[in-house]
Formats: C-alpha cells, sequence, structure tokens
C-alpha cells in the first residue's frame, strides 16, 4: 500500500511539472501576441495604413494565434 502512495506521489509531482511547463509557454505565448499587438499599436500612431499594420501584426503573429487578427479581432 506504501508503494502505491510514493507511486501516486511521483506521478502528482510529475504531471505538475508539466503542468507548469504549459503554464509557462501558455504565458510566453500571451507575452509575444502582446508584443504583436502593441507593435501593431504603435505602426497606427506612426501613420501607417490599417492594411500595411494588419500585415505586419500578422507575420509577427504566425504560428501564434488563429486567425489573420492574432487572437483578437475588433471594430474600427
Amino acid at each position: 500500500m506504501a508503494a502505491l502512495l510514493i507511486s501516486a506521489c511521483f506521478a502528482a509531482g510529475a504531471s505538475a511539472a508539466e503542468t507548469d511547463k504549459e503554464t509557462k509557454e501558455d504565458i510566453a505565448r500571451h507575452r509575444a501576441m502582446a508584443a504583436a499587438h502593441e507593435n501593431a499599436a504603435k505602426c497606427r500612431e506612426s501613420g501607417k495604413s490599417e492594411e500595411i499594420c494588419l500585415k505586419e501584426l500578422q507575420a509577427a503573429c504566425k504560428g501564434l494565434a488563429i486567425g489573420k487578427f492574432c487572437g483578437m479581432k475588433h471594430e474600427h
């Protein structure tokens, strides 16, 4: 019985480590998307057209988010 409890503790620890890794990866994705959106805002502030800034946003978000709006769609 003790061996079963010890095995369960090790399994829970391995699962928590995997969850921590996934959490860190998720945080990194959010930060990368936030940086891409910040750069898109700066692009628009610089006077560039929405079309140009959207293309830059799409390039920055390639592989990060689903859809052409980098995980964010809003009205203009």
